[in-house]
Formats: structure tokens, C-alpha cells, sequence
């Protein structure tokens, strides 16, 4: 098991390398420069040029491509991601500060798509062919099929300008009521989508499930639906349903730039929107590697979970 984790750590390596370089590349081919998005439009011409000379001197745009490839990844080895064009702010000291708010609203979108996934997917796996089967498939489709940017509009009108329950921007740290009035709004925009594909793969792994052997055994035994159903049943459809929950996950932490663009909340999503308009290289690769590390190390979490949820599955 040691010797697995080892080897799938060095494979993330390879993985956020290979980001990384694919990053790297795409900003500075693209065209745009930075350094002119920093010098003033006022003032002499000579003046301009020399300004921009000592700008790409200072933050090695001057040097080749390739030798600022090798420093960038040399210093990404040792937590250095350089410094943002825009700020001049440390990069690791923003990802540290804006880190936690994208993960916190990552964690609870899918929360929120997994209770109301699996427990939709459920009642429609057990009112198969109904009208309750027909209405949550239909609100799945619904769910999938509507944009993000337009539920977390229709959410903040309803519920935060005209109701007034909840407030329509910001974050609160903590783990106080008031920091989870915050997060509602954003979560429930990221995790409606994302319920809306559990709920259908739950509905499928159930009914696969509902039909073998041993649960009608177990029915036969005379246990409660409810032991049935979460015990044996749920159990045994949760490797398919673990998989897509880690492929949600950086889904997820990817598209929470639309939340937090809308709902203003001060994490990762604003930051890389930022750093891309501005051209501002080490901020877009720094927040980069954060979002695909993450990626990586949810999805190592979701293979050892397997070993937890069948103990036929083994790594060597």
C-alpha cells in the first residue's frame, strides 16, 4: 500500500509538471505583454522604453524562453512561484490567503450536490418508472442542462435581494452561522450541476444493484427497507459513484470561478481571472498548480477509499 502511495505522489509530480509546462507555454505564446499593461500611457517615449527594459530585467522576461522555463520549475521545486507582475505580491503568499476560501466553497458545492444526488438518485431508483422517477430525472436534465452563471443570478434575486434571507456577496471566515449564510448561495450554484450527475448515476448503480441476489436475501431475512437499502444496496453501488464524486470534485474547484466571480468570494477563481486578463504570468501558473495538485490528490484519496468500500480491491 506504502509503495502505491509513493508511486502515485511521483506520478503527481509528472502530472502538475506536465501542467505546469502546458501553462507555461500557453501564456507566453499568446500574444500581449505583460510589461505594457504596467508602464503608463503618459510620458516620453524613451522613457517608456527604458521603464519596460528594467521590468523584464526584474521579472526575467528579457532572458530566453527556455532558461525562464527551466528557473521557473527549478524554483517551483523549492515552494518559490516568484512574484505577481500586477502586485508584486509573493505568489505563495496570495495562494495561501486565497487557498482555503476556493477550497471551502468547493468542499461544501459538493455537499450540497452529494445530498441532494444521492438522495434523489435514490428515491427515483426505489419509484422506478413512476412519477417521482419521471419528475427527478427530469429535474437532473433541468439541472445539467442550465447554465451557472444564470442560476446563481436567478438565486441572488430570489433569495438575497428580494426575500432577504441570505446575503448576496462576500465571505465570512469561521465556522459560524453567519460564514455559512455566505456560502449557500455560491455552493448551491456550483453543486446544483454537479447533483444532477450524481443523482442519475445513483439511480443507475441502484437499480443495478436492487436486482442481485443478495438483496432480496436480505429481504428474505427480513431486515427493514431502510438496512436494505443503505446497508447492502447503497454500499455496494458506491464505487462508480466515489469516482465520479473525485472527477466533481476538480470540476468543481475548476469552474468555482463563476461562483466566486458572481457572489464576489475571495478565492482562486477571481485571482486566475485576474492574472489572465493581466497577463500576469506567475499568478495564472501558481494558481494552476494549486487546482491541479488538489485534482491529483483527490483522486489518490478516491482510490484508497475503494480499498474501505471492497476489500477485494488491492494495490501493490
Amino acid at each position: 500500500m506504502y509503495s502505491y502511495i509513493a508511486n502515485r505522489l511521483l506520478y503527481a509530480v509528472f502530472v502538475v509538471l506536465g501542467v505546469l509546462t502546458l501553462v507555461f507555454l500557453a501564456m507566453h505564446l499568446t500574444p500581449g505583454d505583460p510589461v505594457d499593461m504596467l508602464i503608463p500611457a503618459e510620458g516620453g517615449a524613451a522613457g517608456s522604453r527604458e521603464l519596460a527594459a528594467q521590468l523584464r530585467a526584474r521579472y526575467g522576461l528579457d532572458q530566453p524562453l527556455y532558461v525562464q522555463y527551466v528557473k521557473y520549475v527549478a524554483n517551483a521545486f523549492q515552494l518559490d512561484l516568484g512574484n505577481s507582475i500586477r502586485t508584486g505580491r509573493p505568489v505563495m503568499e496570495d495562494l495561501g490567503r486565497l487557498y482555503p476560501a476556493t477550497f471551502e466553497l468547493t468542499v461544501a458545492s459538493l455537499l450540497v450536490a452529494t445530498i441532494l444526488g444521492a438522495g434523489a438518485g435514490i428515491i427515483a431508483a426505489l419509484k422506478r418508472n413512476g412519477f417521482v422517477d419521471n419528475l427527478v430525472m427530469t429535474l437532473a436534465l433541468m439541472g445539467v442542462s442550465l447554465p451557472g452563471f444564470l442560476l446563481g443570478l436567478v438565486l441572488m434575486l430570489v433569495f438575497a435581494l428580494q426575500l432577504g434571507w441570505l446575503p448576496p456577496s462576500g465571505r465570512v471566515a469561521g465556522f459560524g452561522w453567519e460564514s455559512i449564510r455566505h456560502l449557500i448561495l455560491p455552493a448551491t450554484t456550483l453543486g446544483v450541476a454537479a447533483a444532477a450527475i450524481i443523482a442519475r448515476l445513483v439511480r443507475s448503480a441502484m437499480l443495478e444493484v436492487l436486482s442481485e441476489d443478495y438483496v432480496r436475501t436480505a429481504r428474505a431475512k427480513g431486515l427493514s427497507e431502510r438496512i436494505v437499502i443503505l446497508r447492502h444496496a447503497l454500499k455496494n453501488a458506491m464505487i462508480p459513484i466515489v469516482t465520479v464524486l473525485g472527477l466533481e470534485f476538480g470540476t468543481l474547484l475548476s469552474g468555482a470561478i463563476i461562483a466566486e466571480t458572481i457572489f464576489a468570494w475571495p478565492g482562486l477563481g477571481r485571482y486566475l481571472i485576474n492574472g489572465i486578463t493581466g497577463k500576469d504570468f506567475p499568478t495564472v501558473q501558481g494558481a494552476v498548480i494549486a487546482i491541479s495538485a488538489t485534482f491529483v490528490l483527490v483522486n489518490l484519496v478516491v482510490d484508497l477509499i475503494y480499498t474501505a468500500l471492497d476489500p477485494r480491491v488491492q494495490y501493490r
